[in-house]
């Protein structure tokens, strides 16, 4: 019948379609495949815009966004309407905004924040970090160098090089960034003026020597009129050189870390079930096979590489940059941070060690404050013990510090609680780096790179002895512990502490008194009362009782000890439940009606400088053993209640 020739007829139209439609998602599955496979072989540059305040680097960022077609329909009519508010450009687009998306950042027309933008060109995969220019904002500018392969450094054509452009120079070759951009920009704004031009490249390039700067490229260009950015500027026919953009798709600075000795940080032990047992990370450095020698570190324990497991099945090696999990041959025992190394080419593993320290904390670094510092996936405790010297970023030379204030960079001797593996920066950044931490807050105070370990780390060790902390205590018969009493001046602590040591001595046990004043007569005779000197006064004091309480005594120590960061590391010295803190609490009012010194007249009078309650805070214990309330009660009274405490606990 017709109908069922014309049924026949739209059935196989339908069928020749579906064909002709699977044929098509075919192939456009197929195109996506070989676009993503193009771009994972693609080569990735890290590169950092820096320099000073106003120099363009947003702006920059922008106009390379722009020209490499990384910007959709959507943002561009986003950006427009933002660059009529926000903009400074006169109605037009203001690129910059592309990158300076907090609105503080907009209202004020600076960078803050670091902001990361990742873009493509046929030749090459790129993120930028656009870090800010203002000084405050250092630390920013130096997190986001930290990870950069390539520094763009802006200089204003008209200023030429500036303070701050010095700060991120020294900055970039600290965190060893061995191939700088000098974009000279806004060369619209001196005419395009070949001379200018070259005086500020020959100034720039004297600095950069001095730096150690092996390779500076000095590139002119107008990234807001998009002269000499991503194609030669007409503006510019004197220059013959490489535009921008050409050249960082171009220029080679992948350091050769596949061919440098393995590493991987310990990140997790991987154990799903008890038939595989795995140590998972990123190879930071070298490469590895199944048979390879290995060595865990710090332990120095050594095996050879089982497996290399991945998602997709076992490898035969694994690079640098690649995440995996290796099994060993042998059942030892390897935790997170530790670090799994070639066995012929192991990093330093040491206690003590060198390094420069860029600072990022509103409040100073103090040699002998105690921090936490974090190596890779290994977090420790630890100390500045000594400031060799300070950098000045405009002359590069080296002056005396005792502390190191916001964005200060020092070159500092470190020791930890315990010894931990690195490399040299200059060797291998990830195995080379830490960071320090505030033990309460958790905010990252500074970053450093480790230069060289002390040769003292090396040729001290523990001298092992028969009679330890316990044969002397059971000689004396007692619990060694520290009695640790704190506050103000005037509150009555030395009179309580020396209460109680009599006390106890008429019962037999075995004391000692480090007094704040006494100790200054000998020990502590060097020291002032600069918030560095108190927090050194206090570390002395600590580890003097520390040696006390190993001989297996009763410590009573009366300080001020203003500051809770040196009291916990007091504390951290000796065994859990060996120390107790004695909180001396008297209002400031009691304290200066007493005044049995006359130190508190002389502080109102301005006599005295950095008078804890006057002109120097006192940060209260949060959570003592035991708090006297000595403007309530007579010394007699407060003595017997930390006798009563001892016995409480069964010290006494």
């Amino acid at each position: 019948m017709p109908g069922d020739r014309h049924g026949d007829q739209r059935h196989g139209d339908q069928r020749h379609g579906d064909r002709l439609h699977g044929d098509q998602r075919e192939s456009a599955t197929a195109e996506v495949v070989a676009y993503l496979r193009e771009q994972e072989n693609k080569d990735l540059l890290r590169f950092i815009t820096c320099g000073s305040v106003d120099d363009g680097k947003s702006t920059l960022i922008g106009r390379l966004l722009l020209d490499a077609k990384q910007i959709f329909e959507d943002q561009l009519a986003a950006l427009d309407r933002d660059s009529a508010r926000w903009g400074t450009t006169g109605g037009a687009l203001d690129l910059a905004l592309l990158t300076d998306g907090l609105q503080a950042e907009r209202e004020q027309g600076i960078t803050i924040d670091v902001a990361y933008r990742f873009f493509a060109t046929d030749r090459r995969k790129f993120i930028v970090a656009d870090t800010p220019g203002h000084e405050q904002y250092t630390r920013n500018m130096a997190t986001g160098a930290s990870t950069a392969d390539l520094a763009v450094l802006l200089v204003d054509a008209r200023k030429g090089v500036l303070t701050q452009t010095r700060r991120h120079s020294y900055i970039v070759s600290l965190l060893g960034i061995r191939h700088v951009v000098l974009a000279v920009n806004k060369m619209d704004l001196v005419g395009y003026d070949q001379a200018r031009f070259a005086a500020i490249a020959a100034d720039y390039q004297a600095f950069a020597e001095r730096l150690g700067i092996a390779r500076v490229t000095c590139i002119p260009i107008s990234a807001l009129a998009g002269e000499n950015v991503s194609g030669p500027g007409a503006a510019m026919a004197w220059w013959d050189g490489p535009a921008l953009l050409p050249f960082l798709e171009t220029v080679e600075v992948a350091a050769a870390r596949s061919e440098a000795p393995f590493r991987l940080p310990v990140q997790w032990v991987n154990r799903p079930n008890q038939d595989f047992r795995g140590f998972s990370g990123t190879l930071v450095a070298g490469r590895v096979r199944p048979g390879d020698a290995v060595a865990v570190l710090p332990s120095a324990r050594t095996s050879t590489v089982a497996r290399i497991v991945t998602m997709d099945g076992d490898l035969d090696e694994a690079v640098a940059g690649q995440a995996v999990t290796l099994t060993l041959a042998d059942e030892i025992d390897v935790s997170r941070g530790d670090i799994l190394a070639a066995a012929a080419a192991r990093p330093e593993v040491a206690d003590q060690f060198a390094a420069h320290i860029v600072w990022m904390n509103d409040h100073a670094l103090m040699p002998g404050r105690g921090y936490l510092l974090q190596f890779g996936t290994r977090l420790v405790g630890g100390q500045v013990t000594e400031i060799k010297h300070k950098v000045n970023v405009n002359t590069l030379e080296h002056t005396a510090a005792k502390r190191l204030e916001l964005n200060e960079v020092g070159f500092c001797n470190l020791a930890l609680d315990q010894a931990v593996p690195f490399d040299a920066y200059a060797a291998c950044r990830e195995t080379g780096s830490f960071i320090l931490i505030d033990r309460v807050t958790n905010a990252t105070l500074g970053c450093g790179t480790v230069s060289f370990a002390l040769r003292r780390a090396q040729n001290i060790h523990w001298q092992p002895v028969a009679v330890d902390k316990a044969a002397r205590a059971a000689a004396k018969g007692q619990r060694p512990c520290v009695l640790w009493f704190t506050g103000l001046s005037g509150a009555g602590k030395s009179t309580v502490a020396n209460l109680v040591e009599q006390r106890l001595h008429r019962q037999g046990f075995h004391t000692y008194m480090l007094d704040g004043d006494n100790v200054r007569h000998g020990l502590n005779k060097d020291l002032g009362f600069t918030e560095e000197d108190r927090v050194e006064n206090i570390r002395r004091v600590a580890e003097t009782a520390k040696l006390f309480v190993d001989a297996g005594l009763i410590v009573l120590v009366s300080f001020i000890s203003p500051f809770r960061e040196e009291r916990r590391m007091a504390r951290a010295l000796v065994e859990q439940g060996e120390f107790l803190e004695v909180f001396v609490d008297a209002p400031l009012e009691v304290c200066e009606r007493r005044d049995p010194k006359g130190l508190y007249a002389k502080a109102r009078a301005g006599a005295i400088a950095n008078f804890t309650g006057i002109s120097s805070p006192y940060e209260p214990p949060e959570a003592p053993e035991l708090t006297l309330a000595a403007g309530n009660h007579d010394p007699e009274t407060l003595a017997a209640q930390v006798v009563d405490a001892l016995k409480a606990r069964g010290i006494v």
